[in-house]
C-alpha cells in the first residue's frame, strides 16, 4: 500500500466522521420559554406534562417501569411511584441518553419500607432511550422514559427542584 493512498483514506476517513458528527443534533438545548413549575406524570394514560403553575407547555407520551400498576414498595418490583416528588438531580452522561432524577424514595416510603423489612429501591429518573429505535411500551426498571429528542427539551426545561407529581 503506498503512502499517499494511506493519506488520502485517513483524510476521508476523518471527514466523514466529522460530517456524521455534524448532523448528530446536540445533547445541550437553551431552553427560554416560561418556567416550569411542576411536572405531571399520569400513569395510566402513559402522559407527562410540563406545567407553568396550571398552563400546560408541552405534553409527552412516555414509557413506564415493566410492571406499571400501583405505587413503587419495594427494589426491583418494576413499578413507578406515585405521589409528589421534586427533580433533585441530572445525569449529563446517562446510558439513557439524558436523565433528571426524580427524589424516590421520600420519608414516608422509606418508613412503610422499614416496617416490611425491604427496600424501597432508588434510583428512579426521567430520561431517553439507550438506542432511538427501541420499541414503545413499558420496559424500564420503574423509571419514565420519552424519546431523546423529547429529554433535551425537558432536560433543558426542568430545574433541580421543580415539583413532579406522579399519579395512577
Amino acid at each position: 500500500m503506498s503512502p499517499v493512498f494511506t493519506r488520502r483514506t485517513t483524510l476521508c476517513l476523518l471527514g466523514s466522521t466529522a460530517a456524521v458528527a455534524a448532523c448528530e443534533p446536540s445533547r445541550f438545548i437553551t431552553y427560554d420559554g416560561p418556567e416550569v413549575t411542576r411536572v405531571e406524570v399520569h400513569k395510566s394514560s402513559r402522559q407527562m406534562f410540563l406545567l407553568n403553575h396550571e398552563t400546560v407547555l408541552e405534553g409527552y407520551d412516555i414509557a413506564l417501569g415493566f410492571a406499571p400498576q400501583g405505587h413503587k414498595t419495594t427494589e426491583g418490583d418494576g413499578r413507578t411511584p406515585e405521589g409528589r416528588y421534586h427533580i433533585d438531580r441530572r445525569n449529563p452522561n446517562s446510558a439513557f441518553y439524558l436523565s433528571i432524577g426524580i427524589s424516590y424514595p421520600n420519608e414516608e416510603d422509606r418508613a412503610q419500607a422499614r416496617e416490611r423489612g425491604v427496600s424501597p429501591g432508588g434510583d428512579i429518573f426521567i430520561h431517553g432511550t439507550p438506542n432511538p429505535w427501541r420499541n414503545r411500551g413499558d420496559w424500564t426498571a420503574g423509571c419514565i422514559a420519552v424519546s431523546n429528542r423529547e429529554m433535551r427539551h425537558i432536560y433543558a426545561a426542568v430545574r433541580d427542584g421543580t415539583v413532579i407529581d406522579i399519579y395512577a
